[in-house]
């Protein structure tokens, strides 16, 4: 099964997801293709030059942010029905991008020293700078985030009109300006430094893979290893959900790219239409929690508390293994619930014939992490990788960024050079981060509001005190803002908004900061499956025939046993053990009995709620087996001695209930 056997019109509907995450850009031909073409490979090697060399702050994020608007307004229409055509204004807003870029640098210093009292030309530009912004937010992530981010702008300039405690001094339009592009706190803060230098490097490091056949290596691997049992399908694609979503980081694409091999084996095997389509979605939605990639919003934690994004990837680390354990549990259980049989795949090699083969694939997915534990930083970590995984691709014929004929001199020069795969990741590496990048900037405008108005402390202040000061009720409030605010934004929007308004709630009680980013950042994600921007589900849906609702609500039932996770590093101090203490500094010096003991008891919770979510476990579950397997799980997930108790004793009466059963309705199997 290949991409190709996928009708037309579930292909279109396929497009349209991944376009409604990435944006629905235009698909020009001709020399607008190649202009295009070439001034995202500039950006590429310009961002690439920026990592190994020393380009000034403020110069890094202005023309970052320049080139990004000006390829943007190129790029994606105004409306649907300028799909494919290049329109006058959009060249004038192009410009005009370029032009403010260029007046922001040539300003130098007495620029940026005039924020609080900006003259009317630096106000004007900033107003037409803010618009363009805008704009760009709209066409690139339509009108939601739009809104949102109006309705931040409107509390600033407007907030003195507001009740207690919601109530500021209000800011002048030329105090707002100039906060807001002016300095290094508004749209070039935190969110465009991480665009700037990570962000982009990471999506060019993520079109050399693809671009090289890593991704098809990774989804042919994963059937040749897993293939052969009734749950090697299952299995599969939570293998290759892992290995192909950790470079990529986007649910959407590992979602499209798995389900498009696997989705007529899942039917093969036994799984309903919506359940196929769940496991797909799940499976790639832990893609953006997965290392070495993450989503773009881990790039943001490190930032935020400025640590290293190698502590990021470590705290990753526990919670994707229990993510991706709940899969495999479910999956196993999907089994015997569904009545599965063994089918073989038709796989033309074996794993170890395509790892003598492709074993440079493996290296490039690990080599970011090598890097940086070899000291290098994030940045020059994946430019480094990046420069491996193109030499790497250079050993066989069938994966060179560049061709061997081009070398030969077989092909044109120029335009052997331009046709090559090394173009093609250079120009995707900047097309696909603009969407992300417009977040950015439209972000730093949010989080410019928060700071200039103390929104999140007044935030935090309210949230601490319908909760009465339980930190219980804090989290689960803390996780509602931050699923209603997913609900209409994406991943990364939704990082920023609730990282700065609901994070310093969560502080506030004693969670410590790196737990509290980390919450937030996992139930952002999580809200990624609910509608109406339940994006995977519907794109599974597409590809599997089923209703878009009931696979959302499937996906829910294969995510749900690692919803409660987060609530395990932050409910109890012991509980950040899930994370290795947040820190190499601080894993030196952990209590490993502790950090051992909190994830065997994590896991059994998933265990339980696995069980109790699906109804079978060794068999068939009775309802009140059901009950007692939930709450095993939950209290499981409750870092403390008591609830471990209450939940291995409900757990240990399940099992010996389900083992005897199982002993009676197969004695011959038993014996």
């Amino acid at each position: 099964m290949s991409q190709s056997s996928i009708d037309s019109a579930t292909q279109e509907q396929l497009e349209a997801f991944i376009k409604q995450e990435e944006g629905d850009a235009n698909d020009y031909k001709g020399k607008l293709a190649v202009f295009i073409t070439l001034v995202a490979v500039g950006m590429s090697l310009f961002h690439l030059y920026a990592a190994y060399s020393i380009v000034p702050t403020q110069y890094l994020r202005t023309i970052h942010v320049g080139i990004v608007l000006f390829l943007v307004y190129l790029s994606f229409p105004t409306a649907a029905k300028f799909k494919n055509r290049l329109m006058w204004w959009d060249v004038i807003f192009a410009v005009c991008a370029v032009l403010i870029a260029y007046y922001i640098l040539a300003g130098g210093d007495d620029f940026s020293d005039r924020n609080t009292a900006p003259d009317t030309m630096d106000v004007f530009v900033g107003i037409v700078f803010i618009l363009l912004i805008l704009e760009a937010v709209r066409r690139t992530n339509g009108l939601i985030l739009l809104f949102v981010t109006l309705m931040f702008i409107c509390y600033a300039l407007f907030g003195n009109y507001l009740p207690a405690p919601w109530t500021h001094k209000g800011y002048g339009i030329d105090r707002f300006v100039g906060y807001m592009y002016m300095t290094l706190e508004g749209i070039f803060g935190t969110a465009v430094d991480v665009s700037s230098t990570l962000i982009i490097l990471f999506t060019i490091f993520g079109a050399f893979l693809q671009f090289t056949g890593a991704g098809k290596f990774f989804i042919d691997f994963s059937f040749a290893a897993m293939g052969g049992k009734s749950s090697g399908v299952g299995r599969t694609i939570v293998l290759s959900s892992f290995l192909l979503g950790g470079p990529s980081g986007s649910g959407v694409a590992t979602t499209v790219t798995v389900g498009s091999v696997a989705a007529p084996m899942l039917e093969k095997v036994g799984y309903d239409r919506n359940a196929a389509g769940g496991l797909l979605a799940a499976g790639g939605l832990g893609a953006i929690i997965s290392p070495p990639v993450l989503g773009a919003a881990a790039f943001l934690i490190a930032d935020f508390l400025k640590i290293s994004y190698l502590d990021v990837l470590l705290m990753a680390c526990i919670p994707t293994i229990l993510f991706y354990l709940g899969l495999f549990v479910m999956v196993e259980i999907d089994v015997r619930k569904y009545g599965m049989k063994n089918i073989h795949f038709e796989s033309i090699e074996s794993a170890w014939s395509l790892t003598k083969k492709y074993w440079f694939h493996f290296f490039s997915l690990i080599s970011i992490v090598v890097f940086m534990l070899y000291g290098f930083s994030p940045g020059m970590s994946v430019f480094w990788a990046t420069v491996v995984s193109a030499a790497s691709s250079m050993l066989r014929r069938d994966t060179a960024i560049i061709p061997w004929e081009w070398f030969m001199g077989k092909q044109p020069l120029l335009s052997g050079l331009f046709h090559s795969n090394l173009t093609k990741s250079l120009a995707a590496g900047s097309t696909g981060v603009l969407a992300i990048a417009v977040t950015c900037a439209g972000a730093g405008l949010i989080v410019g509001t928060v700071t200039l108005t103390g929104l999140g402390l007044k935030f935090s202040s309210i949230v601490i005190e319908y909760a009465g000061g339980s930190l219980l009720l804090t989290t689960i409030f803390t996780a509602l803002v931050v699923w209603v605010v997913g609900l209409a934004v994406p991943v990364t929007a939704s990082y920023i908004i609730c990282a700065v308004i609901a994070a310093p709630a969560l502080i506030n009680l004693g969670v410590p900061a790196y737990a509290a980013h980390m919450f937030i950042f996992y139930y952002a994600v999580l809200s990624e499956v609910s509608p109406p921007t339940a994006l995977s589900p519907f794109a599974a849906a597409a590809i599997c025939k089923g209703d878009p609702y009931k696979t959302t609500m499937q996906t829910w039932k294969y995510v749900a046993p690692a919803i409660l996770v987060p609530f395990m590093f932050t409910l109890d101090q012991s509980g950040t053990s899930l994370l290795l203490m947040g820190s190499m500094k601080a894993l030196a010096q952990a209590d490993w009995w502790q950090i051992a003991w909190i994830t065997f008891t994590a896991i059994i919770g998933i265990i339980c709620l696995a069980g109790g979510l699906q109804g079978w476990f060794i068999e068939k579950t009775r309802v009140l087996e059901r009950i007692i397997m939930v709450g095993a799980g939950v209290a499981l997930a409750y870092p403390s001695n008591v609830a471990d108790a209450v939940g291995f004793v409900g757990f240990g009466l399940v099992l010996a209930t389900q083992t005897l059963r199982h002993r009676r309705m197969h004695p011959a199997k038993v014996g």
